[in-house]
């Protein structure tokens, strides 16, 4: 099913694949990929039959962050993200996991994204940064240092470089890596076997109440 910029696609036993669906903007997040976003998460979070939801970009770009049109004409950067804030919310408090399936560039709101998720599988060719620094945007340290260790964040967010797969997972960013076209097919097959797991509601419960709150 299609519902614009955002694809939904119930895979059965318990797993739901959501594709970004603006690759002609590299996926970029504009307010009605945002709107749809929060707006399907909080349906799938009310469906009995939604245990797990894998997160996924179409064409060659997970997603490359905040749409530049919508930074070029807001107010203030300010205002900007805290319309953004219900979006932030619905993702990083989803009460289900959620795995991102990342392949080429997740790169600043798109970084952010896939590290609002519980687990994510890359690509070897997939690249993450927060370039965004370089424009003066800061970074999102706070949620950066809740994934790996500070003085990795701090590097991250002072330089904004950007930095391949293989990094990702020696940094313990990535959980793990999948070989070309075998990357979407390995995020439904771990999204499998969590849905098929008793435990996992009461697993994400726990990751819920003792991660930051950083969107609240």
């Amino acid at each position: 099913m299609t519902e614009g910029p955002l694809r939904t696609e119930v895979k059965g036993d318990g797993v739901v694949l959501l594709t970004l669906d603006r690759p002609d903007r590299r996926n970029a997040l504009n307010a009605e990929l945002r709107g749809l976003l929060a707006d399907t998460l909080a349906r799938l979070a009310t469906d009995e039959s939604c245990r797990v939801v894998v997160l996924a970009g179409n064409g060659p770009t997970f997603c490359a962050g905040f749409d530049l049109d919508e930074i070029r004409a807001a107010a203030s950067l300010e205002t900007l993200f805290a319309e953004a804030d219900a979006y932030h919310h619905a993702v990083y408090s989803f009460p289900k996991p959620i795995i991102a399936a990342i392949h080429g560039p997740a790169v600043a709101g798109g970084m952010d994204l896939a590290l609002m998720c519980d687990l994510r599988i890359a690509g070897v060719e997939a690249t993450f940064g927060q370039p965004q620094v370089k424009a003066g945007i800061p970074a999102a340290f706070d949620l950066v240092a809740s994934v790996v260790a500070e003085p990795v964040a701090r590097d991250i967010c002072l330089t904004g470089r950007l930095f391949g797969a293989t990094e990702a997972l020696s940094m313990g960013m990535v959980n793990h890596l999948a070989e070309g076209d075998d990357l979407i097919e390995a995020a439904l097959a771990l999204a499998t076997e969590i849905a098929s797991s008793p435990a996992s509601a009461a697993a994400k419960a726990q990751f819920l109440a003792s991660q930051p709150q950083l969107f609240d």
